[in-house]
Protein backbone atom coordinates (compact mmCIF):
# COMPACT_ATOMS: atom_id res chain seq x y z
CA UNK A 1 0.00 0.00 0.00
CA UNK A 2 1.10 3.66 -0.39
CA UNK A 3 0.60 6.59 1.38
CA UNK A 4 1.08 9.84 -0.59
CA UNK A 5 1.43 13.11 1.10
CA UNK A 6 -0.41 16.27 -0.28
CA UNK A 7 1.75 16.92 -3.50
CA UNK A 8 3.34 20.14 -4.52
CA UNK A 9 3.03 22.10 -7.83
CA UNK A 10 6.10 21.24 -9.94
CA UNK A 11 8.70 23.52 -8.40
CA UNK A 12 9.61 26.80 -9.65
CA UNK A 13 13.10 28.10 -9.74
CA UNK A 14 12.60 29.98 -6.41
CA UNK A 15 10.44 27.45 -4.63
CA UNK A 16 11.73 27.02 -1.08
CA UNK A 17 13.30 24.23 -0.09
CA UNK A 18 15.13 22.18 2.22
CA UNK A 19 18.45 20.10 2.29
CA UNK A 20 18.83 16.89 2.89
CA UNK A 21 21.10 17.79 5.71
CA UNK A 22 18.96 20.23 7.20
CA UNK A 23 15.75 17.35 7.05
CA UNK A 24 18.20 15.12 9.06
CA UNK A 25 18.95 17.62 11.46
CA UNK A 26 15.16 18.44 12.51
CA UNK A 27 14.96 17.53 16.28
CA UNK A 28 12.29 14.58 15.30
CA UNK A 29 14.15 13.36 13.00
CA UNK A 30 17.19 12.89 15.42
CA UNK A 31 14.97 11.36 17.85
CA UNK A 32 15.03 8.35 15.19
CA UNK A 33 18.79 8.02 15.35
CA UNK A 34 19.20 8.73 11.96
CA UNK A 35 22.72 7.41 9.92
CA UNK A 36 23.55 7.94 6.62
CA UNK A 37 25.11 5.28 5.16
CA UNK A 38 25.36 5.69 1.69
CA UNK A 39 25.41 8.97 -0.84
CA UNK A 40 27.13 11.21 2.64
CA UNK A 41 28.45 13.75 -0.59
CA UNK A 42 25.27 14.78 -1.70
CA UNK A 43 23.54 15.75 1.49
CA UNK A 44 22.98 19.43 0.62
CA UNK A 45 20.36 18.25 -2.35
CA UNK A 46 17.15 20.04 -1.78
CA UNK A 47 14.42 18.65 -0.33
CA UNK A 48 10.88 19.90 -2.12
CA UNK A 49 8.89 16.85 -0.52
CA UNK A 50 8.06 14.14 1.54
CA UNK A 51 6.71 10.78 -0.14
CA UNK A 52 5.93 8.06 2.16
CA UNK A 53 5.74 5.07 -0.28
CA UNK A 54 6.35 1.01 0.01
CA UNK A 55 5.43 0.34 -3.72
CA UNK A 56 8.16 -1.34 -5.45
CA UNK A 57 7.63 0.95 -8.53
CA UNK A 58 7.31 4.28 -6.46
CA UNK A 59 10.18 5.90 -8.58
CA UNK A 60 7.05 6.40 -11.39
CA UNK A 61 5.16 8.60 -8.83
CA UNK A 62 8.06 11.01 -8.21
CA UNK A 63 8.75 14.59 -10.54
CA UNK A 64 11.84 15.16 -8.46
CA UNK A 65 13.30 16.30 -5.20
CA UNK A 66 11.35 13.95 -3.16
CA UNK A 67 12.47 12.40 0.19
CA UNK A 68 11.06 9.11 -0.03
CA UNK A 69 10.57 7.01 3.02
CA UNK A 70 9.57 3.49 3.38
CA UNK A 71 10.06 0.24 5.60
CA UNK A 72 10.87 -1.95 2.63
CA UNK A 73 8.41 -4.37 3.75
CA UNK A 74 7.92 -5.31 -0.18
CA UNK A 75 11.73 -5.57 -0.72
CA UNK A 76 12.50 -7.92 2.08
CA UNK A 77 14.57 -10.88 0.19
CA UNK A 78 14.25 -9.24 -3.30
CA UNK A 79 18.17 -8.29 -4.23
CA UNK A 80 17.10 -7.80 -7.74
CA UNK A 81 14.22 -5.48 -6.55
CA UNK A 82 16.44 -4.11 -3.55
CA UNK A 83 18.94 -2.50 -6.61
CA UNK A 84 15.82 -1.60 -8.93
CA UNK A 85 14.18 0.18 -6.55
CA UNK A 86 17.40 2.34 -5.55
CA UNK A 87 18.13 3.04 -9.49
CA UNK A 88 14.47 3.98 -9.82
CA UNK A 89 14.77 6.74 -7.60
CA UNK A 90 17.91 8.13 -8.92
CA UNK A 91 16.12 7.59 -11.72
CA UNK A 92 13.30 9.90 -10.91
CA UNK A 93 15.75 12.33 -9.15
CA UNK A 94 14.88 11.65 -5.53
CA UNK A 95 16.97 13.77 -2.93
CA UNK A 96 16.79 10.99 -1.06
CA UNK A 97 15.76 7.33 0.82
CA UNK A 98 15.33 7.01 4.21
CA UNK A 99 14.73 3.61 5.31
CA UNK A 100 13.15 2.77 8.96
CA UNK A 101 15.14 -0.15 10.35
CA UNK A 102 12.81 -2.69 11.62
CA UNK A 103 11.33 -6.65 10.73
CA UNK A 104 11.66 -6.00 7.12
CA UNK A 105 15.23 -5.38 7.43
CA UNK A 106 17.35 -5.31 11.00
CA UNK A 107 20.24 -3.69 9.58
CA UNK A 108 20.90 -1.96 6.80
CA UNK A 109 20.76 -3.89 3.13
CA UNK A 110 24.44 -3.97 1.54
CA UNK A 111 22.67 -4.43 -1.98
CA UNK A 112 21.19 -0.68 -1.42
CA UNK A 113 23.61 0.42 0.23
CA UNK A 114 25.99 -0.46 -2.52
CA UNK A 115 23.44 0.56 -4.77
CA UNK A 116 22.93 4.08 -3.67
CA UNK A 117 26.40 4.74 -3.13
CA UNK A 118 27.23 4.56 -7.34
CA UNK A 119 24.42 6.27 -8.02
CA UNK A 120 25.13 9.28 -5.29
CA UNK A 121 21.41 9.16 -4.01
CA UNK A 122 21.88 9.89 -0.52
CA UNK A 123 20.58 6.53 1.59
CA UNK A 124 19.58 7.44 5.19
CA UNK A 125 18.55 4.30 7.77
CA UNK A 126 17.19 5.28 11.20
CA UNK A 127 17.54 2.83 14.07
CA UNK A 128 14.18 3.75 16.32
CA UNK A 129 11.14 3.53 15.45
CA UNK A 130 9.90 6.70 14.22
CA UNK A 131 6.24 7.99 13.14
CA UNK A 132 6.84 8.79 9.25
CA UNK A 133 3.86 10.83 9.78
CA UNK A 134 5.57 13.06 12.15
CA UNK A 135 8.52 13.62 9.54
CA UNK A 136 6.23 14.35 7.17
CA UNK A 137 4.63 16.98 9.07
CA UNK A 138 7.71 18.85 10.26
CA UNK A 139 8.85 18.86 7.05
CA UNK A 140 5.48 19.83 4.65
CA UNK A 141 4.99 22.73 7.52
CA UNK A 142 8.70 24.10 7.15
CA UNK A 143 8.37 23.81 3.24
CA UNK A 144 4.90 25.59 3.35
CA UNK A 145 6.31 28.50 5.97
CA UNK A 146 9.15 29.03 3.72
CA UNK A 147 6.94 29.30 0.57
CA UNK A 148 4.57 31.69 2.21
CA UNK A 149 7.10 34.22 3.20
CA UNK A 150 8.98 33.97 0.06
CA UNK A 151 6.03 34.40 -1.75
CA UNK A 152 5.74 37.45 0.83
CA UNK A 153 9.02 38.45 0.25
CA UNK A 154 8.40 38.95 -3.57
CA UNK A 155 5.42 41.01 -3.46
CA UNK A 156 6.52 43.13 -0.82
CA UNK A 157 10.19 43.66 -2.91
CA UNK A 158 8.12 44.02 -6.36
CA UNK A 159 5.81 46.37 -4.83
CA UNK A 160 8.84 48.64 -3.51
CA UNK A 161 10.70 48.73 -6.41
CA UNK A 162 7.75 49.41 -8.79
CA UNK A 163 6.81 52.34 -6.20
CA UNK A 164 10.46 53.43 -6.72
CA UNK A 165 10.34 53.50 -10.35
CA UNK A 166 6.95 54.99 -10.67
CA UNK A 167 8.36 58.04 -8.86
CA UNK A 168 11.17 58.69 -10.79
CA UNK A 169 14.46 57.32 -8.79
CA UNK A 170 17.51 56.79 -10.43
CA UNK A 171 18.47 53.33 -11.45
CA UNK A 172 21.36 53.38 -8.69
CA UNK A 173 18.26 54.49 -5.92
CA UNK A 174 16.73 50.50 -7.27
CA UNK A 175 19.79 49.01 -6.76
CA UNK A 176 20.81 50.27 -3.33
CA UNK A 177 17.32 48.90 -2.07
CA UNK A 178 18.37 45.34 -3.25
CA UNK A 179 21.53 45.50 -1.51
CA UNK A 180 19.50 46.61 1.56
CA UNK A 181 17.28 43.66 1.34
CA UNK A 182 19.88 40.96 -0.12
CA UNK A 183 22.45 41.87 3.04
CA UNK A 184 25.53 41.84 0.37
CA UNK A 185 27.51 43.43 -2.80
CA UNK A 186 24.98 43.78 -5.74
CA UNK A 187 26.50 43.90 -9.47
CA UNK A 188 25.02 44.56 -13.05
CA UNK A 189 27.51 43.44 -15.68
CA UNK A 190 26.74 43.21 -19.55
CA UNK A 191 27.08 39.75 -21.33
CA UNK A 192 30.88 40.57 -21.31
CA UNK A 193 31.10 40.75 -17.60
CA UNK A 194 31.95 44.20 -17.48
CA UNK A 195 30.44 46.23 -14.39
CA UNK A 196 28.06 48.72 -15.13
CA UNK A 197 26.32 49.37 -11.23
CA UNK A 198 27.21 48.31 -8.03
CA UNK A 199 25.32 48.81 -4.86
CA UNK A 200 26.31 47.67 -1.05
CA UNK A 201 27.99 48.59 1.18
CA UNK A 202 31.62 49.87 -0.38
CA UNK A 203 33.96 47.90 1.62
CA UNK A 204 32.49 44.81 0.55
CA UNK A 205 32.28 45.73 -2.91
CA UNK A 206 35.52 46.81 -3.71
CA UNK A 207 36.14 43.23 -2.25
CA UNK A 208 34.31 41.81 -4.89
CA UNK A 209 35.30 43.66 -7.91
CA UNK A 210 39.14 43.45 -6.35
CA UNK A 211 39.49 40.01 -8.18
CA UNK A 212 36.19 40.47 -10.43
CA UNK A 213 37.08 38.50 -13.72
CA UNK A 214 38.11 35.47 -11.35
CA UNK A 215 34.43 35.57 -9.49
CA UNK A 216 32.43 36.45 -12.08
CA UNK A 217 33.50 33.05 -14.58
CA UNK A 218 32.74 31.39 -11.30
CA UNK A 219 29.01 33.01 -10.51
CA UNK A 220 28.44 31.99 -13.89
CA UNK A 221 29.34 28.33 -13.96
CA UNK A 222 27.73 28.01 -10.73
CA UNK A 223 30.23 27.41 -8.78
CA UNK A 224 30.30 30.13 -6.19
CA UNK A 225 29.07 29.72 -2.73
CA UNK A 226 25.86 32.19 -1.80
CA UNK A 227 26.37 34.11 -5.81
CA UNK A 228 22.48 34.32 -7.12
CA UNK A 229 22.62 35.74 -10.73
CA UNK A 230 19.70 36.61 -12.46
CA UNK A 231 19.84 37.56 -16.66
CA UNK A 232 18.51 41.15 -17.53
CA UNK A 233 16.55 40.18 -20.93
CA UNK A 234 14.43 43.04 -22.58
CA UNK A 235 12.10 41.87 -25.35
CA UNK A 236 13.57 38.81 -26.12
CA UNK A 237 17.17 39.75 -26.22
CA UNK A 238 19.77 39.28 -23.16
CA UNK A 239 21.70 43.01 -22.08
CA UNK A 240 23.32 41.83 -18.62
CA UNK A 241 22.95 39.99 -15.92
CA UNK A 242 22.21 41.34 -12.25
CA UNK A 243 24.45 39.22 -9.45
CA UNK A 244 23.76 39.27 -5.85
CA UNK A 245 27.47 38.40 -4.08
CA UNK A 246 27.80 36.30 -1.40
CA UNK A 247 24.16 36.24 -0.84
CA UNK A 248 23.98 34.32 3.02
CA UNK A 249 20.04 33.77 3.18
CA UNK A 250 18.07 31.00 2.03
CA UNK A 251 18.77 30.37 -1.87
CA UNK A 252 15.10 30.57 -2.89
CA UNK A 253 14.77 33.87 -1.14
CA UNK A 254 17.85 35.04 -2.32
CA UNK A 255 17.07 33.83 -6.38
CA UNK A 256 13.67 35.66 -6.09
CA UNK A 257 14.90 38.54 -4.61
CA UNK A 258 17.52 38.30 -7.63
CA UNK A 259 14.60 37.73 -10.53
CA UNK A 260 12.22 40.75 -9.11
CA UNK A 261 15.39 42.94 -9.01
CA UNK A 262 16.04 42.03 -12.40
CA UNK A 263 12.00 42.81 -13.66
CA UNK A 264 12.45 46.33 -12.29
CA UNK A 265 15.54 46.48 -13.93
CA UNK A 266 14.54 45.88 -17.00
CA UNK A 267 11.57 47.77 -16.87
CA UNK A 268 13.52 51.05 -15.71
CA UNK A 269 15.01 50.39 -18.98
CA UNK A 270 12.64 50.13 -20.78
CA UNK A 271 10.60 53.33 -19.51
CA UNK A 272 13.87 55.60 -19.91
CA UNK A 273 14.35 54.26 -23.59
CA UNK A 274 11.20 55.81 -24.61
CA UNK A 275 11.30 58.76 -22.51
CA UNK A 276 7.68 57.56 -20.55
CA UNK A 277 9.56 57.17 -16.89
CA UNK A 278 7.93 59.96 -14.74
CA UNK A 279 9.53 62.74 -14.36
CA UNK A 280 11.90 61.89 -17.64
CA UNK A 281 11.21 63.91 -20.47
CA UNK A 282 11.52 62.53 -23.80
CA UNK A 283 14.94 62.96 -24.76
CA UNK A 284 16.56 63.82 -22.15
CA UNK A 285 19.68 62.80 -21.32
CA UNK A 286 18.70 60.43 -18.52
CA UNK A 287 16.49 59.04 -21.34
CA UNK A 288 19.22 57.63 -23.43
CA UNK A 289 22.54 57.45 -21.20
CA UNK A 290 23.75 53.89 -22.07
CA UNK A 291 24.18 51.74 -18.63
CA UNK A 292 27.95 51.44 -20.15
CA UNK A 293 27.82 55.36 -20.52
CA UNK A 294 26.16 55.53 -16.39
CA UNK A 295 29.14 53.55 -14.83
CA UNK A 296 32.05 55.10 -16.88
CA UNK A 297 30.49 58.76 -15.87
CA UNK A 298 30.28 57.32 -12.17
CA UNK A 299 34.20 56.39 -12.23
CA UNK A 300 35.47 59.51 -13.56
CA UNK A 301 33.43 62.09 -11.86
CA UNK A 302 34.84 60.23 -8.46
CA UNK A 303 38.56 60.80 -10.19
CA UNK A 304 37.71 64.31 -11.20
CA UNK A 305 36.50 65.15 -7.71
CA UNK A 306 38.42 63.67 -5.43
CA UNK A 307 36.35 62.10 -3.03
CA UNK A 308 37.53 58.62 -3.29
CA UNK A 309 41.00 58.11 -3.36
CA UNK A 310 42.64 57.16 -6.58
CA UNK A 311 43.68 53.54 -5.57
CA UNK A 312 40.09 52.51 -4.39
CA UNK A 313 38.50 53.62 -7.31
CA UNK A 314 41.23 50.57 -8.97
CA UNK A 315 39.13 47.78 -8.62
CA UNK A 316 36.18 49.40 -10.06
CA UNK A 317 38.41 50.80 -13.63
CA UNK A 318 39.24 47.43 -14.38
CA UNK A 319 36.01 45.48 -12.96
CA UNK A 320 34.43 48.05 -15.77
CA UNK A 321 36.72 46.68 -18.54
CA UNK A 322 39.73 49.39 -18.00
CA UNK A 323 43.25 47.95 -18.51
CA UNK A 324 44.99 49.42 -15.35
CA UNK A 325 47.97 47.00 -15.46
CA UNK A 326 51.31 48.09 -16.49
CA UNK A 327 49.47 50.83 -18.43
CA UNK A 328 50.09 54.58 -19.79
CA UNK A 329 46.78 57.11 -18.53
CA UNK A 330 46.04 59.61 -21.11
CA UNK A 331 43.45 62.28 -19.27
CA UNK A 332 41.49 63.98 -21.98
CA UNK A 333 38.67 66.82 -21.35
CA UNK A 334 36.76 67.09 -24.63
CA UNK A 335 34.07 70.41 -25.65
CA UNK A 336 31.49 68.11 -26.97
CA UNK A 337 27.58 68.72 -27.27
CA UNK A 338 27.31 64.95 -27.74
CA UNK A 339 28.39 63.46 -25.13
CA UNK A 340 28.35 59.71 -26.44
CA UNK A 341 30.27 60.96 -29.98
CA UNK A 342 33.90 60.13 -27.88
CA UNK A 343 33.19 56.81 -26.87
CA UNK A 344 32.13 55.73 -30.44
CA UNK A 345 35.37 56.99 -31.86
CA UNK A 346 37.18 55.38 -28.75
CA UNK A 347 35.73 52.17 -30.03
CA UNK A 348 36.03 53.03 -33.72
CA UNK A 349 39.60 53.00 -33.63
CA UNK A 350 40.00 50.09 -30.96
CA UNK A 351 41.71 52.30 -28.41
CA UNK A 352 40.75 51.32 -24.51
CA UNK A 353 39.49 53.88 -22.75
CA UNK A 354 36.22 55.40 -20.75
CA UNK A 355 34.26 58.59 -21.90
CA UNK A 356 31.53 59.88 -19.67
CA UNK A 357 30.17 62.90 -19.47
CA UNK A 358 31.20 65.77 -16.62
CA UNK A 359 29.10 68.58 -17.56
CA UNK A 360 26.61 69.99 -20.58
CA UNK A 361 29.35 69.77 -23.40
CA UNK A 362 32.08 68.57 -21.70
CA UNK A 363 32.70 65.16 -21.63
CA UNK A 364 36.11 63.44 -20.10
CA UNK A 365 38.10 60.47 -21.89
CA UNK A 366 40.72 58.27 -19.89
CA UNK A 367 43.00 56.57 -22.33
CA UNK A 368 44.41 53.42 -21.02
CA UNK A 369 47.23 52.55 -23.62
CA UNK A 370 50.90 50.09 -23.51
CA UNK A 371 53.75 52.07 -22.82
CA UNK A 372 55.51 50.85 -25.90
CA UNK A 373 52.31 53.14 -27.46
CA UNK A 374 52.81 56.69 -28.69
CA UNK A 375 50.42 58.54 -26.35
CA UNK A 376 51.18 61.60 -27.99
CA UNK A 377 50.48 60.36 -32.04
CA UNK A 378 47.46 58.53 -30.20
CA UNK A 379 45.95 61.61 -28.90
CA UNK A 380 46.28 63.48 -31.80
CA UNK A 381 44.30 60.94 -33.78
CA UNK A 382 41.78 60.74 -31.43
CA UNK A 383 41.27 64.66 -31.56
CA UNK A 384 41.75 64.54 -35.69
CA UNK A 385 38.85 61.52 -35.87
CA UNK A 386 36.71 63.31 -33.68
CA UNK A 387 36.60 66.59 -35.15
CA UNK A 388 36.07 64.52 -38.74
CA UNK A 389 32.42 63.89 -37.04
CA UNK A 390 29.74 65.65 -38.73
CA UNK A 391 28.78 69.15 -38.02
CA UNK A 392 31.91 68.79 -34.77
CA UNK A 393 34.61 70.34 -36.74
CA UNK A 394 35.10 72.83 -33.76
CA UNK A 395 35.30 70.32 -31.07
CA UNK A 396 38.14 71.37 -28.23
CA UNK A 397 40.26 67.92 -26.98
CA UNK A 398 41.82 69.59 -24.02
CA UNK A 399 44.89 66.92 -22.76
CA UNK A 400 47.15 66.71 -19.80
CA UNK A 401 50.28 64.49 -20.13
CA UNK A 402 50.33 60.96 -19.79
CA UNK A 403 50.59 59.41 -16.38
CA UNK A 404 52.78 56.84 -15.72
CA UNK A 405 50.72 55.81 -12.30
CA UNK A 406 47.12 55.45 -11.79
CA UNK A 407 47.16 57.93 -8.60
CA UNK A 408 48.13 60.84 -10.81
CA UNK A 409 45.04 60.25 -12.93
CA UNK A 410 42.39 62.38 -11.22
CA UNK A 411 45.21 65.65 -11.01
CA UNK A 412 45.36 64.90 -14.85
CA UNK A 413 41.83 64.94 -15.47
CA UNK A 414 41.56 68.36 -13.55
CA UNK A 415 44.61 69.81 -15.19
CA UNK A 416 42.67 68.73 -18.84
CA UNK A 417 39.22 69.94 -17.47
CA UNK A 418 41.34 73.14 -16.53
CA UNK A 419 42.59 73.36 -20.11
CA UNK A 420 38.94 73.05 -21.73
CA UNK A 421 37.14 75.37 -19.51
CA UNK A 422 39.78 78.10 -20.06
CA UNK A 423 39.30 77.82 -23.81
CA UNK A 424 35.66 77.33 -22.74
CA UNK A 425 34.56 81.08 -24.23
CA UNK A 426 36.99 81.64 -26.81
CA UNK A 427 36.40 80.28 -30.15
CA UNK A 428 39.08 77.99 -31.81
CA UNK A 429 39.32 79.85 -34.89
CA UNK A 430 40.42 83.12 -32.91
CA UNK A 431 42.81 81.14 -30.60
CA UNK A 432 44.80 79.32 -33.64
CA UNK A 433 44.61 76.28 -31.44
CA UNK A 434 46.30 73.25 -32.02
CA UNK A 435 44.40 69.99 -32.45
CA UNK A 436 45.23 68.70 -29.19
CA UNK A 437 45.12 71.56 -26.83
CA UNK A 438 47.43 71.20 -23.41
CA UNK A 439 48.29 73.84 -20.40
CA UNK A 440 51.33 75.61 -22.34
CA UNK A 441 48.79 76.40 -25.28
CA UNK A 442 46.61 78.61 -22.97
CA UNK A 443 48.95 81.21 -22.15
CA UNK A 444 47.76 83.53 -19.77
CA UNK A 445 44.37 82.58 -19.95
CA UNK A 446 45.07 79.41 -17.98
CA UNK A 447 46.62 81.74 -15.32
CA UNK A 448 44.01 83.81 -14.95
CA UNK A 449 41.31 81.27 -15.06
CA UNK A 450 42.99 79.68 -12.01
CA UNK A 451 42.91 83.15 -10.37
CA UNK A 452 39.40 84.07 -10.95
CA UNK A 453 38.11 83.42 -7.96
CA UNK A 454 40.62 85.74 -5.94
CA UNK A 455 38.89 89.00 -5.10
CA UNK A 456 41.49 90.82 -6.25
CA UNK A 457 41.24 89.70 -9.61
CA UNK A 458 37.27 90.19 -9.47
CA UNK A 459 37.95 94.03 -8.09
CA UNK A 460 40.30 94.91 -10.84
CA UNK A 461 38.77 93.37 -13.82
CA UNK A 462 35.60 95.20 -12.19
CA UNK A 463 37.53 98.15 -12.00
CA UNK A 464 38.81 98.40 -15.57
CA UNK A 465 35.76 97.18 -17.49
CA UNK A 466 33.46 99.64 -15.27
CA UNK A 467 32.40 102.00 -18.25
CA UNK A 468 31.70 99.16 -20.55
CA UNK A 469 29.82 96.73 -17.84
CA UNK A 470 27.89 99.71 -16.84
CA UNK A 471 26.85 101.72 -20.42
CA UNK A 472 24.19 100.55 -22.53
CA UNK A 473 26.16 99.59 -25.80
CA UNK A 474 26.51 95.74 -24.46
CA UNK A 475 27.51 95.06 -28.06
CA UNK A 476 31.03 97.35 -27.41
CA UNK A 477 32.19 94.41 -25.02
CA UNK A 478 31.97 91.55 -27.57
CA UNK A 479 34.13 93.41 -30.28
CA UNK A 480 36.23 94.39 -27.83
CA UNK A 481 37.15 90.54 -26.52
CA UNK A 482 38.07 89.78 -30.62
CA UNK A 483 40.09 92.56 -30.74
CA UNK A 484 42.74 91.56 -28.46
CA UNK A 485 41.66 88.43 -28.77
CA UNK A 486 43.01 88.94 -32.79
CA UNK A 487 46.36 90.49 -31.22
CA UNK A 488 44.41 93.90 -32.07
CA UNK A 489 44.35 93.13 -35.97
CA UNK A 490 41.78 95.76 -36.74
CA UNK A 491 40.95 93.48 -40.61
CA UNK A 492 40.31 90.18 -39.08
CA UNK A 493 38.08 91.84 -36.25
CA UNK A 494 36.00 93.77 -38.82
CA UNK A 495 35.94 90.40 -40.94
CA UNK A 496 34.76 88.14 -37.67
CA UNK A 497 32.14 91.00 -36.95
CA UNK A 498 30.33 91.33 -40.60
CA UNK A 499 31.35 95.37 -40.26
CA UNK A 500 33.26 97.62 -42.23
CA UNK A 501 36.86 99.25 -41.26
CA UNK A 502 35.40 103.09 -40.41
CA UNK A 503 32.81 101.17 -38.37
CA UNK A 504 34.76 99.37 -36.30
CA UNK A 505 37.03 102.41 -35.77
CA UNK A 506 34.33 104.18 -34.42
CA UNK A 507 33.60 101.32 -31.92
CA UNK A 508 36.98 100.88 -30.83
CA UNK A 509 37.14 104.66 -30.05
CA UNK A 510 33.75 104.71 -27.84
CA UNK A 511 35.21 101.82 -26.29
CA UNK A 512 38.19 103.34 -25.67
CA UNK A 513 36.23 106.55 -24.46
CA UNK A 514 33.99 104.55 -22.02
CA UNK A 515 37.46 102.82 -20.28
CA UNK A 516 39.82 106.05 -20.94
CA UNK A 517 41.96 104.32 -21.99
CA UNK A 518 44.90 104.23 -25.29
CA UNK A 519 44.51 100.41 -27.02
CA UNK A 520 46.96 101.47 -28.71
CA UNK A 521 49.59 101.44 -25.82
CA UNK A 522 50.68 98.10 -24.87
CA UNK A 523 50.31 98.44 -21.43
CA UNK A 524 47.27 99.17 -21.10
CA UNK A 525 45.69 97.16 -23.63
CA UNK A 526 47.71 94.34 -22.04
CA UNK A 527 45.52 95.44 -18.72
CA UNK A 528 42.32 95.68 -20.21
CA UNK A 529 42.89 92.43 -21.98
CA UNK A 530 43.60 90.57 -18.35
CA UNK A 531 40.66 92.50 -16.70
CA UNK A 532 38.60 90.76 -20.29
CA UNK A 533 39.75 87.70 -19.67
CA UNK A 534 39.20 87.81 -15.67
CA UNK A 535 35.62 89.05 -16.59
CA UNK A 536 34.61 85.74 -18.89
CA UNK A 537 36.76 83.66 -16.20
CA UNK A 538 34.13 84.38 -13.68
CA UNK A 539 31.13 84.54 -15.77
CA UNK A 540 31.98 81.15 -17.24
Amino acid sequence: MTTTTPRAPAQQPWEPALSVRQVLGLERVRAGQPEVVAGAHRLDRPVRWVHVAEAADVGVMLSGGEMVLTTGVLLAGDEDGQGEYIRSLDRAEAAAVVLGLGRAFPAPPEVMRSAAERCGLPMVVLHRPFPFAELTEEVQSRLLRRKFAAVSLSEAVRTELTGLITAGAPVQRLLDEVARHAGCPVVVTNLAHRVLATAGERAAVDDVLRDWERIARQAGAGSADGWVRAELTCRGEGWGRLVLCGYRGERAAGRLLADRAAEALVLHRMLAGDGTQPGVPAGSRESWDSWEEQSARSLLTDLVSGAVPARQLLPRARAAGLPVNRRVFVPLVVREREPARPARVLRRLGLPGLAARLADDHVAVLLSLAPDQDARALTAHFATRLRAEPDNSHAVVAAADARADWTDVPAGLREAQHVADAVADSPAAALDLPPVVRLRDIHLRGLVRLLRDDPHVQSFAERELDGLLRGPDQDLLPVLRTYLATGRNKSRTAQLHHVSRPALYRRLEAIQGRLGVDLDDFEQAASVHIALLAHDAQQG
